[in-house]
């Protein structure tokens, strides 16, 4: 059996035993069924979050020397801590685990947004010259590039000559946008506004990427442009987004010139914060107009 053949068994195996464990009915058989015994037991059972913190966080090396050190690792890092083996391989709980992430983060690239939360936050839907996910994927050179219908659309239903345009894009992770964007770009929107600050019509852009701001710059015609990002999935966050910030920005421009405020997801930075920070940092931008390692803060 080859590698590729040998994970891809894995992988199904993974995804069975996932579904059986979230199956109601699921319950561990230690006695007779109608014994005391195990109706306490299915009494306190229930299916485990494969993803979920609780879950994964448990130390599982047999007998640590330091078990305190241990800890004090696994509270400073996001990365897989004490996870332990059984023979040559991982063991049952950290395979689950390691599986379960990894179906999360191919998830989190190849789901269709949601449509509903886009219409929820007024967010018109246009598209990068990608026209399907695997172009996308393979193609970022077209998910640099506004489609024509793209900026006709713009040019005709938004406002023009912003001083900051802000607007959504899939990125590599449609969860991130729905899992952050309805907590961020209120506070965001509102926060500018109040402000005094000429702000663009928002809107999202499907197969979009970091450089996809450059066109949207010159379509606006826009003073600075930032764009709420869903940020390429790991092992262990799906769900992060970034705020890549470009003043005067240019197709061509170097990516020296940008901005950036990442890890904003619901273990890293909050989206209410992330927002609340990004008002001040914007302004900021815009008094000193420059941004990336121009910006001297």
């Amino acid at each position: 059996m080859s590698i590729l053949d040998r994970e891809k068994l894995i992988e199904v195996i993974t995804r069975e035993v996932m579904r059986v464990l979230s199956e109601k009915n699921t319950t561990p058989q230690y006695a007779h069924p109608n014994s005391d015994v195990n109706l306490e037991i299915n009494a306190r059972w229930k299916s485990p979050d494969l993803t979920g913190q609780e879950f994964k966080s448990s130390i599982q090396i047999i007998d640590p020397e330091n078990p305190l050190a241990l800890r004090a690792m696994e509270k400073a890092t996001t990365a897989r801590v004490g996870i332990g083996r059984s023979g040559e391989r991982l063991n049952t709980k950290s395979l689950l685990s390691l599986r379960a992430d990894h179906s999360m983060a191919k998830d989190a690239v190849q789901k269709q947004i949601d449509e509903d939360l886009l219409k929820e936050l007024n967010l018109p839907i246009v598209q990068s010259k990608a026209t399907e996910i695997n172009e996308h994927l393979t193609r970022p050179d077209l998910g640099r590039q506004l489609s024509d219908e793209a900026v006709d659309f713009i040019k005709k239903n938004c406002i023009q000559n912003p001083q900051i345009q802000i607007y959504v894009s899939d990125g590599l992770s449609n969860s991130a946008v729905e899992n952050n964007i309805k907590d961020l770009l209120p506070i965001l929107m509102d926060g500018l506004t109040d402000a005094g600050i000429k702000v663009g019509t928002p809107f999202f852009i499907k197969y979009g990427r970091v450089g996809t701001g450059d066109a949207v710059s010159e379509t606006t015609n826009a003073e600075l442009v930032c764009v709420l990002l869903g940020e390429r999935p790991g092992l262990a966050a799906a769900d992060s987004m970034s705020a890549y910030i470009t003043y005067g920005a240019y197709v061509g421009l170097p990516e020296s010139k940008r901005t950036v405020v990442s890890n904003i997801h619901k273990n890293g930075i909050q989206p209410v914060e992330a927002g609340a920070y990004l008002v001040d940092l914007l302004q900021t931008i815009l008094k000193e107009k420059k941004s990336g390692v121009d910006l001297q803060m």
